[in-house]
Formats: structure tokens, sequence, C-alpha cells
């Protein structure tokens, strides 16, 4: 939170995960901000907006112990390609549809 979107921007595209997630002070996942986010905001000066402004603020989240074939089926259902996995609220991992499907999940 407080973040301006140019850092936002250029941690989505070092990562290659197409998102970012957005933490408050206290660690915990608040929101997420995506490349669709992006797309759907371009007509903005995006680089001086702070992402509050910007960010889902109810990502899907999933526990660590989900089953990948869980985890496709609501990446699928939800018609998204990134889930943030968390543990006590805060994030511990990103689950991207493109690992899943590179590992045979369908």
């Amino acid at each position: 939170l407080g973040t301006l979107m140019s850092e936002a921007i250029v941690r989505i595209s070092e990562k290659g995960f197409g998102c970012v997630g957005v933490t408050d002070p206290s660690g915990n996942l608040v929101g997420v901000v995506t490349d669709g986010d992006l797309r759907r905001n371009i007509n903005r000066d995006l680089r001086t907006l702070p992402v509050d402004e910007v960010m889902n603020r109810k990502p899907k989240t999933v526990a660590p112990a989900l089953l990948a074939s869980s985890a496709m089926a609501i990446l699928n259902e939800s018609s998204i390609t990134t889930l943030m996995v968390t543990e006590n609220a805060r994030p511990v991992g990103i689950i991207h549809l493109h690992d899943l499907l590179r590992i045979g999940v369908a």
C-alpha cells in the first residue's frame, strides 16, 4: 500500500507472473495487480497512481496444501491465470496456469 504503480509495473515485468501481490505494513495480502488491471486502466497515467487505485481488493487465494487439480478448477471457473497462495493472510507463493499445464494438470 502506498506504492506507486510505476514500481508495481516493474515488479510485474521482472517476475514474469503477470501479477504482483500488494501487502499492508504487516505483510498481509490486501490485493493484487494483474496485467489485466494494467490493460483496463491503460487510459490513465498509471505511473503516478497508487496501487490502491488499481488493485483487485479481493484476489483469489488458496492454501499451500491445495491440490494442483483443485487450483486448476479454480483458475478455470474464475477465468484467471494466477492464484495467490497465502498462509495466515500472508503471501507465500503464486500458482500460475502455465505452471500447472507444464506439469500435466488439465
